[in-house]
């Protein structure tokens, strides 16, 4: 047993194996020692260590028990904007914003990060200096009794580019996927962040929720019903008809319209976009959350079509009734360029949301699965290209 081999080391080895993983983190990582001591903490029971243990066992033991990853060393991609809730300082014209990504690492498994940045709508377009480190959550597994509901602490993090998200549950031991981030504003007007996503285990894909108020604390939860078995949902920023609303995708190749009295039920649906063109004649989905407009609910999309290519158009849904589809693009607005076909997945452009100011669309977009970049774009542009 390798915690007894420790218990059995000498005083000098024990603090020469203290200093040596003070060496190999500290200037990678910050609150090492704190971080260890949850570590034994959460390892003690397992291990059944009894009795006086000393602060450099505990330190030592929760090493040996412990591993860097790199989160992103595959592709960092899938991104999904929306506005930061903290715009002081902000030069006027300008907004701040926050962006979720997929990020991939050893063995495929997803991870959530964050980046931040100033767009100028209609101008220039600056990310914010990544944080040196990375800072996991503390997780509190029973908050409040409640199995469906785990809370995430992310004080530690002192940007929020050093906050990462890892998988945690069984429902998602392979991966936390493609977050669809929208900017919730209820009906007293009160704006709450939600990201649906896919919860990966290696054989079932399931759509759960995140929710946060400032991206320093979160809710994960279990979403339930005959729609959340499958990949693709995207919240509606607002309630319409006094119900939450939902667009999904229960069938694996069609966009659905939903509605619930709550954010964590979902059945049913009305298929409202079904593929129609060459370049999404395999599958479709939504690229993000709708944006509304005055016209109604601009939503992006993505299609698949041959040689497995991922090509993106959008439509406008009914503001009354988004089960009504009003118009859509029939060619795509973005797909692979012959520089941006090789990556992790060869042929992809994907978005799961895009930041709207004004007239003016902010879209990341995520490159052959591997990286991001950004395009700019206006409503009245989008309309344009719509039949």
């Amino acid at each position: 047993m390798v915690a007894a081999r420790i218990l059995a080391l000498e005083e000098c080895d024990l603090a020469a194996g203290v200093s040596d993983v003070s060496a190999l983190l500290d200037k990678r990582h910050y609150g090492v020692e704190d971080m260890l001591l949850r570590r034994f903490d959460a390892l003690a029971p397992e291990l059944r260590l009894l009795g006086k243990i000393t602060y450099r066992q505990r330190l030592l033991i929760a090493s040996y028990f412990t591993q860097e990853y790199s989160f992103e060393a595959a592709a960092l991609f899938n991104p999904s904007a929306v506005l930061h809730p903290d715009q002081t300082g902000v030069a006027a014209g300008a907004v701040r914003f926050i962006m979720s990504l997929r990020a991939v690492g050893e063995g495929h498994v997803s991870s959530l990060s964050f980046r931040t940045g100033i767009w100028t709508p209609g101008g220039a377009l600056e990310m914010d200096p990544i944080g040196p480190t990375t800072q996991p959550p503390k997780i509190d597994w029973d908050a409040e009794g409640d199995p469906g509901l785990i809370r995430l602490h992310c004080g530690g993090s002192r940007v929020v580019s050093e906050t990462v998200l890892f998988p945690m549950t069984e429902s998602q031991k392979q991966g936390i996927e493609d977050v669809r981030l929208v900017r919730f504003v209820d009906d007293d007007g009160t704006a709450t962040y939600y990201g649906t996503y896919t919860a990966f285990d290696g054989m079932v894909a399931r759509s759960e929720l995140l929710i946060s108020k400032d991206f320093r604390d979160f809710e994960v939860r279990s979403l339930c019903g005959d729609a959340v078995h499958n990949k693709g949902m995207a919240l509606f920023p607002r309630k319409v008809g006094g119900r939450y609303a939902m667009l999904g995708r229960q069938d694996a190749e069609s966009i659905w319209f939903l509605q619930s009295t709550d954010a964590l039920h979902w059945n049913g649906g009305v298929k409202t976009i079904e593929p129609r063109f060459p370049w999404e004649l395999v599958q479709m989905g939504n690229c993000g959350s709708p944006i509304e407009i005055d016209e109604g609910w601009l939503v992006f999309t993505h299609g698949v079509g041959k040689v497995r290519n991922y090509a993106m158009g959008a439509c406008l849904l009914d503001k009354n009734d988004p089960s009504r589809l009003l118009a859509r693009t029939p060619r795509p607005i973005m797909a692979p360029t012959a520089d941006q076909r090789d990556g992790y997945v060869p042929n992809v452009v994907y978005s799961c949301g895009a930041l709207a100011v004004g007239r003016h669309l902010l879209l990341p977009y995520a490159v052959a699965d591997s990286f991001t970049a950004f395009a700019a774009t206006t409503v009245d542009a989008l309309l344009e290209r719509m039949e």
